[in-house]
């Protein structure tokens, strides 16, 4: 208890303090002309993204499977005021893909300044019993690709001190009943990503990754596959997307969206960073430098 009230609340209070006290406002010209990827951007909240970055000017390559999809989204970026708008049609199941398309995206747009990645492969709900298949397919997709893409655009990123938004999930941060494989998948997005932001900050690496944990958000995809089974009321896509920029472009470790402010409120844990800045004590990091 001496130890407690000596050391760690002082500590706490300093860290909010400096936590809070740094927050900067977001104002829409920062995405002004800015590069960006959006995957999963043919529907839902990556439409929605595309479609508020347009309106603040940005320029935008987006990728997804559905390639008619893809062509709606982009002309209407047009008409929303994109500096500029592509689309490269593909599945994130195919890795050779992930790495060209950044590649690609890079050279259409003349570098990269954001990439948001916000794609998944559809799991039904339901209670764990023996499909392997389908959590080898959710961590290629949901996870590995990201990697892919993340480790593809680093370089880049690297030039223009960028950002990387990773979109997840609450049930990335506690267990939720019939979601097993999405949930691995989630859980592993925080390890990895959470992992890296640490050291990028370690190594001065100035390239954010702002992890997005997201409620149920009422797109099409999300409201037919917890119809009848997920009674919570769902947050709407469009204000989750708009969110989801502003964190990133403010460059914060975290962004919750939820139509509950408490489960914000009780995830987002400030013990955890705490325990993470007073463990990296433990290592002898010269060796890596």
């Amino acid at each position: 208890m001496a130890f407690l009230k000596k050391y760690l609340l002082p500590i706490l209070v300093l860290f909010l303090g400096y936590y809070y006290s740094t927050v900067e406002e977001f104002r829409p010209e920062m995405l002004q002309g800015k590069k960006v990827i959006v995957t999963g951007a043919s529907k839902g909240i990556g439409r929605e993204m595309a479609y508020h970055l347009s309106q603040m000017g940005a320029h935008v390559v987006l990728t997804a499977r559905s390639e008619e999809g893809l062509q709606k989204v982009v002309s209407r970026c047009l008409e929303l005021g994109a500096a500029s708008a592509h689309y490269v049609a593909g599945t994130m199941e195919d890795m050779a893909f992930a790495e060209q398309f950044v590649h690609k995206a890079g050279k259409l747009m003349g570098g990269l300044d954001m990439l948001i990645l916000n794609h998944i492969t559809y799991s039904p709900l339901g209670f764990f019993r023996d499909d392997i298949d389908s959590v080898r397919k959710a961590m290629e997709v949901n996870f590995f690709s990201y990697v892919v893409l993340s480790t593809a655009a680093l370089p880049m990123l690297k030039q223009s001190s960028g950002s990387i938004a990773v979109v997840s999930s609450v049930a990335g941060k506690m267990a939720q009943p019939l979601v097993a494989p999405y949930s691995a998948t989630k859980f592993a997005l925080d390890g990895f990503f959470s992992t890296v932001r640490q050291e990028h900050s370690l190594a001065k690496v100035n390239v954010s990754i702002t992890l997005c944990i997201l409620g149920l958000i009422d797109t099409e995809t999300a409201m037919k596959a917890t119809s009848g089974v997920f009674v919570a009321e769902a947050a709407p896509k469009e204000e989750c997307a708009l969110e989801i920029i502003k964190g990133t472009a403010l460059r914060k470790d975290e962004v919750y969206y939820h139509k509950s402010s408490w489960v914000s409120l009780l995830l987002n844990n400030p013990g955890r960073r705490i325990v993470e800045y007073l463990s990296i004590g433990n290592y002898n990091l010269e060796r890596f430098f």
